[in-house]
């Protein structure tokens, strides 16, 4: 039957959370360190780990979802709430509590619990852990930001995307993990919700995986079994997570309320089935709690007066792929300044962030290259129409918003194409001459694209036609960022082999931009 459903008035199957009451203590808990290897206990309803994110100067979210049997609808919990006691602390053996409280976790956030932990002291560790029922979970470790006016001399972070759980092993979390970074970012496609064959891993072709996600259990039973991998797990609970969705976490290339697997109104009960699983399962506030198909999912994360992060979404608003999506020639579609991969009151909030920014670094934490990719050999030019390529008129006016702004030090991190690029952001693309107002870094796949090699043809094709990218790469990784006053250096972090377990991980390049000078300015390759 015909659908009727808008934005307005649309009604989520799952209902609201409820509101967290902040009461009760905890007693101890084993360590921070304890739980990352072997087949959880059916017994046990931490099975997907904790996790924390968002932090501010006094805050941070953690988070926990209870799941004895994780793959069972609703992870195996009764239909009813269950009260989950929390507490943060100053030391991993738990003698400095400093905050302790209960959350209700209820049945129509599949038992999910979101703390928003609030009165903590800026730039600090802490650590965090629940109990129910008498059953104790890992401990985790998170970071507050620093205050808003503080002089930062050094912050560490690490920015990630797209993890298919089929194609290879979490090599790279398992080094993450081991790199002490004050906050991760991860930018998109932490799910994949189509239907595979088969896959690199066991399991790969049980119907949890081999199956396409659409309804709202479906998504709830694939972030499980992506959660339950100890890798995962691991490098969620060492450091806060500051998260943004893409595609993938609805379905392949979605814009706003269109895809063609459905007419709009039977798309967005898919997209409310995703966005709800999706809330549920990563270290988000409250304020991020989807309505129906509706999340608000842009906003700032500052450390200090050394870097503010404008974390975008630009798959909520923007205008359908012009001509029909895949990778076409630019044109008079692309170049339509009617059309907008940001929507139009997204683009403002970031443009009036940056006039009042008063940050040394100002950065786009967000999902695919702003950067023109040229991916034809020779005469003419083709470029995907899912990144900013096919947004022409939004990139200039970002990109030129900033230099009219006097933007200090841009730097653009993203993900999406399965491959590492750093490349000069340039005013106009098409003229190496033109000026140069930022420098990007998109970072590869954790697994996606399974092992890849150094530089394949692609990567050649793109460093040949595109003077602006200053360095490529086609294997598995992530990007391991150190940022000072004067210097920002990206390490790409490379794993030789996701296909089989044990990969070496190494660093592949290092780059670097300094302090008033756009663009890259080292590639220690």
């Amino acid at each position: 039957m015909p659908m009727r459903s808008t934005r307005r008035n649309f009604l989520t199957v799952s209902g609201a959370a409820a509101a967290l009451a902040l009461t009760g203590s905890l007693p101890e808990i084993r360590s921070a360190a304890a739980g990352w290897t072997g087949r959880p206990d059916r017994r046990d309803p931490f099975t997907l780990g904790v996790a924390s994110g968002d932090p501010l100067p006094d805050a941070v979210v953690i988070w926990t979802r209870l799941a004895p049997d994780p793959l069972a609808p609703f992870g195996g919990m009764d239909r009813r709430p269950v009260e989950v006691q929390w507490q943060v602390a100053e030391d991993e053996q738990f003698r400095r509590v400093v905050r302790t409280g209960t959350a209700k976790a209820q049945p129509e956030s599949s038992h999910s619990v979101h703390v928003d932990v609030r009165g903590l002291r800026p730039w600090r560790h802490y650590w965090y852990r629940f109990r129910v029922n008498g059953q104790l979970s890992p401990a985790g470790r998170t970071k507050t930001a620093p205050a808003y006016d503080a002089v930062l001399p050094e912050l560490s972070l690490a920015f990630a995307s797209c993890q298919a759980w089929w194609e290879g092993w979490y090599t790279a979390y398992a080094d993450m993990a081991q790199r002490d970074h004050d906050v991760v970012f991860f930018l998109g496609d932490y799910i994949y919700e189509f239907g595979i064959d088969r896959g690199i891993r066991p399991h790969s072709n049980e119907p949890y995986i081999t199956q396409q996600t659409v309804t709202l259990d479906e998504y709830r039973q694939r972030y499980a079994a992506y959660k339950l991998d100890p890798d995962l797990q691991h490098a969620h609970a060492v450091a806060p997570w500051v998260v943004t969705l893409d595609d993938h976490e609805v379905v392949d290339n979605w814009a706003d309320e269109a895809h063609p697997s459905a007419p709009p109104a039977q798309f967005l009960v898919r997209r409310a089935n995703a966005f709800r699983a999706y809330w549920e399962h990563m270290p988000l506030r409250l304020a991020q709690l989807p309505k129906g198909p509706d999340m608000q999912l842009y906003r700032r994360i500052r450390y200090g007066r050394l870097a503010e992060f404008s974390v975008l979404d630009t798959r909520q608003y923007r205008s359908d792929q012009a001509y029909g999506d895949g990778t076409k020639a630019p044109g008079p579609e692309t170049k339509d300044p009617s059309r907008t991969i940001t929507g139009d009151a997204q683009e403002k909030w970031l443009l009036d962030g940056w006039a009042a920014s008063q940050t040394r670094w100002n950065v786009l934490a967000h999902q695919t290259a702003i950067a023109r990719l040229d991916t034809k050999d020779g005469p003419g030019v083709l470029v995907p129409m899912d990144t900013w390529d096919g947004y022409e008129a939004s990139r200039n006016r970002v990109l030129g918003g900033a230099a009219q702004r006097k933007v200090r030090n841009l730097v653009s991190i993203a993900g999406d194409l399965h491959r590492s690029v750093a490349s000069d952001l340039k005013l106009d693309f098409s003229d190496p001459a033109s000026a140069t107002v930022g420098a990007e870094f998109v970072g590869t796949s954790i697994t996606s694209g399974i092992d890849g090699e150094d530089l394949d043809a692609g990567g050649a094709t793109l460093l040949r036609e595109n003077p602006h990218m200053k360095f490529g790469n086609f294997q598995r990784g992530y990007v391991s960022c150190s940022i000072t006053p004067q210097r920002w250096v990206s390490d790409y972090r490379v794993v030789d082999k996701v296909s089989v377990q044990g990969g070496t991980v190494s660093t592949r390049a290092k780059l670097l931009v300094e302090d008033g000078r756009p663009g890259i300015a080292e590639v220690q390759a």
